[in-house]
């Protein structure tokens, strides 16, 4: 449809017709009686072809960050359609109330598809708060246990080292085994923990991002009533997992399910109620549970990506066919680095290399800005490796296609040949 204008004060409000959205933008100011703004129309269609995206728009690059990271294509198409007008409320979700029944249908629909996907039980509450998951640090300690109490940690990497950290302050944690005079490389064997039997919960991150070990499977508290507690943020709904076996997971959305600004808890429901004195209200989980998380006003848009990204997970057949996927992608990546004959390489055992965050340096570090300079130009972004560590990391969640995957080891292929 050509683009037309319109005197916006005096024009009927458009709605969407058949399969097609109308956007209005303003273009420019123009001088008359009533001061009235132009308008250029512009239409979006919405059907399913239009949303599905089947490859990389020439002007959108492949993103490779560790998050916030890149989102599903359609997804972002979608939130656009109804960015104006969200299902005829005459509102953007950005101006609902949290308290309105529309965006009361938007939270709930959230909840009960990520129900769906990870099959989460009626006894474990699922919050959406804010924070990040750093806050967590604080709040999983000030909530599951007193002052005095010990618990464990078990440090695989950077997230675990900080969340045992932060714990000190609020109870009596130990690292029952840490990889940090090996530089993160691995997750050691579950049967030579030395186990506190008193130990409130045992803490585990699921996914180093920056290190790059994931954990293939999941040690048990000792303690009969210790409850199994983990930072899923980087590797949260990537694959299937047993909620049951845990007592609290906790994971920020920016890399695998939504924007940033959002942090979802998933705490069995006989946890609750038992904060220390000292926890702000802000942190306890039982009063954002009584109050269906919304205690206070929430990230609402971050919340209604999230329902969407999950929306669009359950399309995709589930967690299982989301983990066949990034198992493929991944194995082309970690095979073209194990192929290159030390051009690259990945410092992490093979068996506990993570899906998501790959890291990887070049036998010539001297290389490393040109390879970065020469990717960018590609359209291959954010692939360098945290400052803490350095070298190249390509975070490969479930949001990059396999399309991105693919381009970057053809890069990496001629990139050796060019230098080798």
């Amino acid at each position: 449809m050509a683009a037309t204008s319109l005197n916006a004060p005096n024009a009927p409000l458009l709605q969407k017709t058949h399969q097609t959205h109308v956007f209005l933008k303003p273009i420019s100011t123009i001088p008359c009686q009533t001061s009235a703004k132009r308008f250029s129309i512009f239409c979006s269609a919405t059907t399913q072809d239009r949303l599905s995206v089947q490859s990389q728009s020439q002007d959108r690059v492949f993103n490779f960050a560790a998050g916030p990271a890149t989102l599903p294509g359609n997804v972002l198409l979608k939130a656009q359609s109804e960015l104006y007008n969200w299902h005829g409320s005459g509102m953007s979700v950005m101006e609902m109330s949290h308290r309105g029944k529309d965006f009361r249908s938007i939270i709930e629909k959230a909840e009960a598809d990520l129900r769906s996907l990870l099959n989460i039980p009626e006894n474990y509450a699922v919050l959406f708060l804010q924070g990040g998951a750093t806050t967590q640090f604080a709040a999983v300690p000030l909530n599951l246990c007193a002052p005095g109490d010990s618990v464990d940690y078990l440090v695989t990497g950077s997230w675990g080292d900080k969340a045992f950290k932060e714990a000190k302050k609020y109870c009596n944690p130990k690292v029952i085994w840490s990889g940090k005079s090996e530089n993160y490389v691995r997750v050691p064997s579950f049967d030579g923990l030395e186990l506190n039997p008193n130990a409130k919960y045992l803490h585990i991150c699921a996914n180093e991002t920056i290190y790059g070990v994931e954990f293939k499977d999941y040690p048990v508290p000792r303690n009969q009533n210790g409850v199994l507690v983990a930072d899923m943020s980087s590797n949260f709904c990537s694959k299937p997992v047993d909620v049951t076996k845990f007592g609290l997971i906790y994971a920020g959305a920016q890399k695998n399910v939504g924007p940033s600004g959002v942090c979802i808890v998933i705490v069995r429901k006989d946890l609750l109620g038992n904060a220390q004195e000292i926890t702000p209200v802000m942190l306890d989980y039982k009063i954002h549970a009584d109050n269906k998380s919304l205690y206070n006003t929430p990230p609402c848009f971050g919340i209604y990506m999230c329902g969407l990204v999950f929306e669009d997970l359950l399309k995709q057949g589930g967690l299982e066919e989301v983990e066949k996927k990034n198992q493929k992608k991944a194995g082309i990546l970690y095979n073209a680095i194990d192929e290159s004959k030390g051009f690259y390489r990945c410092p992490v055992e093979k068996s506990v290399r993570s899906l998501m965050n790959v890291p990887f340096t070049l036998e010539k570090s001297e290389l490393e800005a040109e390879f970065l300079k020469e990717a960018e130009k590609e359209k291959m972004v954010q692939l360098k490796g945290h400052r803490s560590v350095g070298g190249m990391r390509a975070s490969i969640y479930n949001a990059m296609p396999l399309a991105g995957v693919e381009k970057l080891v053809a890069f990496m292929k001629d990139f050796q040949a060019k230098h080798a």
